[in-house]
């Protein structure tokens, strides 16, 4: 017994030993690395703002555990690019070990500053290389950036205690102050121009009696929370035009975040809203792409106003997380608008107001099951914690347009009944998606027999739009909204998004049909 415990020690402490010496010898590197990539490519980034985090992979093909002398960035201390290997940042890595048959991630970063950098007129291409081993066994894997020069709009911060300032806000005389993070643009800040992009942190906000200037062309990007605020007496004035590269969308107006990956090319809630407060006037929108903000556009107020408190042509609003445009009793007028792909409802006009929307395709193709609302949502009337108000809804006419979406019903009329109060709506030959299998819905608002609310629609039949997915809203020859739209109705917006004229055989919605 006591012979057998002993074999058994003594196999146990050579075990023991044989371990402990295998994780210490490790070899040189030969220079036989292999990756997974010779060039790593970090998408285009805005100067002095971080990229997203890219990672190399290396490996150890050999049969013995490796150790490589050196890993480092070419340009050393004074490159632009940041590595993390094994857990450990910096720029610089000696002895470092990987197992037989094994490997490890290398993880890159950079902020690079464009003004440090020669040669700039608007962009540049910034390199390095990760340089692995040295002399004999030197092996190296490119790093590309290219790096975009900006027009950067922040609010003031206070060094001392930290406080980023805020916005007052000057409301019916009243001064308000607010959490709102950013601050008034200055003179010289309210045109913007398509020579550089912009890039806004916090909310830019036009001054009281100012009018905000979007030269077609101009792309303004957002970092998180942040957006463009109209005060009262104040315009938006988004001067886009049509373009012929619908890719390249080159005269349009494009409002995005900050983000320039692709990965985040479609990622809804980047940054927070176009929000026209109540008392702003006069704003025009045309040929503009607003994506990926949480509110596309937030309108407030001036239900009565004579021109429209928003009047938005010939745009596209996609991937907002909460709701595409938001009316709250405001005064829009829309034509050849496209809104798809919303958290919530796509259009909600709220707590009454005047909407007057033709040949507008307004979609929800949301990927989320769980979604809520409709792609259409019209009310009168807005809830607070103990107070619910109700006011008139004078106007909501929809014309020749597409409502529809991954859900059904896809428009909901939510009316308060009160004899003082007006809900006045119609739909005209518009293609609609509602079938109420469960009789949900009653009621005058929902007699679809009825032509002082329902004229020459047509119901849940296919749109055939080309790919929801990516937000292509153009219909094929076999949609149902071919030759639905009026004649008439189409005759006051002739053309359609893409300048196609629609008045000899209108369809319903923002674009003419195609094949595809």
């Amino acid at each position: 017994m006591k012979q057998a415990f002993y074999i058994i020690f003594c196999l146990g402490i050579l075990i023991s030993t044989n371990s402990c010496r295998k994780d210490l010898d490790f070899g040189p590197s030969t220079g036989n690395l292999e990756f997974s990539k010779d060039t790593v490519y970090l998408d285009t980034v805005f100067t002095n703002i971080g990229s997203s985090t890219y990672n190399l992979k290396v490996y150890n093909r050999s049969s013995d555990d490796i150790s490589i002398p050196s890993i480092r960035l070419a340009l050393g201390e004074d490159s632009e690019y940041r590595l993390n290997v094994d857990g450990i940042s910096g720029k610089t890595f000696e002895n470092v070990e990987i197992l037989a048959k094994d490997s490890m991630y290398v993880f890159i970063e950079t902020t690079i500053d464009i003004n440090n950098l020669p040669n700039l007129n608007g962009e540049f291409l910034y390199t390095d290389k990760i340089e692995f081993d040295s002399g004999s066994n030197f092996q190296s894997v490119e790093l590309v950036t290219l790096v975009k020069d900006a027009v950067f709009i922040y609010p003031d911060k206070d060094n001392t205690t930290g406080v980023i300032e805020t916005l007052t806000l000057n409301i019916g005389g009243e001064v308000v102050e607010t959490e709102i993070q950013g601050r008034y643009l200055l003179p010289s800040e309210l045109t913007f121009t398509n020579e550089k992009p912009y890039v806004v942190y916090g909310y830019a906000a036009v001054p009281n009696n100012e009018t905000l200037t979007i030269e077609a062309g101009a792309r303004v990007h957002f970092h998180a929370n942040s957006g463009i605020l109209v005060a009262e007496d104040a315009s938006l004035h988004v001067n886009g035009m049509y373009s012929s590269d619908q890719d390249l969308l080159e005269n349009e107006v494009v409002f995005e975040g900050d983000r320039l990956e692709p990965s985040f090319s479609d990622v809804p809630g980047q940054w927070g809203t176009i929000w026209l407060i109540d008392g702003s006037v006069n704003n025009i929108i045309n040929y503009a792409t607003i994506k990926n903000a949480a509110v596309g556009i937030l309108s407030e107020g001036n239900p009565d106003a004579i021109n429209n408190k928003l009047t938005i042509t010939n745009s596209q609003v996609y991937n907002s997380s909460n709701f595409g445009i938001l009316g709250r009793n405001t005064s829009i007028l829309a034509e050849n608008l496209i809104i798809n792909n919303s958290g919530q409802s796509s259009f909600a006009a709220t707590y009454g107001g005047k909407y007057n929307l033709t040949h507008c395709t307004i979609a929800n193709y949301w990927n989320n099951s769980f979604r809520q609302f409709p792609a259409l949502l019209v009310n009168n009337f807005f809830d607070t914690a103990d107070t619910r108000f109700i006011t008139d809804l004078t106007e909501a006419n929809f014309n020749n347009c597409i409502i529809y979406g991954n859900d059904n019903p896809e428009f909901i009329l939510d009316e308060i009944e009160d004899p003082g109060v007006v809900f006045n709506f119609k739909f005209t030959n518009c293609l609609l998606r509602f079938d109420d299998i469960n009789n949900n819905f009653t009621g005058e608002n929902y007699d679809f027999n009825n032509p002082a609310l329902y004229e020459g629609n047509l119901f849940n039949e296919n749109p055939d739009f080309m790919d929801t997915d990516a937000n292509e809203m153009i219909i094929g020859e076999e949609s149902a909204a071919n030759g639905l739209g009026n004649l008439i109705i189409a005759g006051q917006v002739p053309l359609d998004i893409l300048e196609v004229n629609r008045t000899a055989s209108p369809d319903s919605g923002a674009y003419q049909h195609i094949m595809f």
